[in-house]
């Protein structure tokens, strides 16, 4: 029999359903930083494999774009861990309707593989209470989509809802919302926030490349009637995603 795991959770108040005060969602308590390519090649090395290191990223590295390329194609692709498979999400209203990048969305499905579902049937779960109240980052909305699941539009607002988020003082440049790509870019949000509060911020995402971005934010908000001295930085632990602008 598998070795039982377990998963760490805390609890966070549900802030879809803001007209239910005793209504919690589960947040993984993640251990370690993500894994990609590189690390997963030193793991492989680190296993003894008589492969280079170098060698294992280089097919690593050509799997990645063998599998782009066959979603690309319509291809579906299923490994020892997910299926990825293609999806357009939208309504149509009739089938004369074409497809409208502006109603319709090109992304993929992940779901995962008998392998993995053999592997999750092994994991418990350890409830460590409610998270405090400090600051933090809870949902991110698409205002143009309605979606929360991390995807954002360039050029729409954004609804930003969790605990002591407020950007002050507004005129320290130093301060404010910002997008971190994967290379380290890191581009702050220059359009006057449309609502500022301690549990919610609206602003319009500036013009990102298609990509995952890091949420970040800079402020010397506190509760108290006293800024802090030194700027507190809250990051969204969960990537969001510019997706690829539609092929006309």
């Amino acid at each position: 029999m598998a070795k039982k795991t377990y998963w760490k959770v805390w609890l966070r108040q549900n802030l879809l359903t803001q007209d239910v005060e005793n209504d919690f969602v589960a947040e993984v308590s993640t251990t370690g930083d993500t894994l990609r390519n590189e690390d997963l090649a030193a793991r492989i090395v680190a296993g003894r494999s008589e492969l280079r290191f170098e060698t294992i990223l280089s097919i690593l590295t050509a799997r990645d774009e063998i599998v782009r390329e066959a979603i690309v194609q319509g291809t579906p692709v299923l490994d020892g861990c997910v299926r990825v498979a293609p999806r357009v999400s939208g309504i149509w209203v009739g089938v004369s309707h074409a497809f409208d990048p502006a109603l319709h969305k090109i992304g993929i499905d992940v779901s995962p593989s008998a392998e993995m579902r053999s592997v999750l049937e092994t994991v418990g779960v350890e409830v460590l209470g409610e998270k405090n109240s400090g600051a933090y980052i809870g949902l991110v909305t698409d205002v143009s989509t309605g979606k929360t699941n991390g995807t954002i539009t360039p050029g729409e607002d954004v609804i930003v809802t969790g605990n002591k988020l407020k950007i002050v003082p507004e005129d320290d440049e130093k301060l404010g919302v910002f997008f971190v790509g994967e290379d380290g870019t890191e581009i702050q949000v220059t359009h006057k926030l449309t609502e500022n509060n301690p549990k919610k911020l609206i602003f319009r995402v500036p013009a990102l490349e298609p990509g995952a971005w890091t949420l970040k934010i800079v402020t010397r908000f506190t509760s108290s009637s006293h800024l802090l001295n030194d700027p507190r930085i809250i990051t969204y632990e969960y990537p969001l995603t510019v997706e690829l602008p539609s092929a006309p």
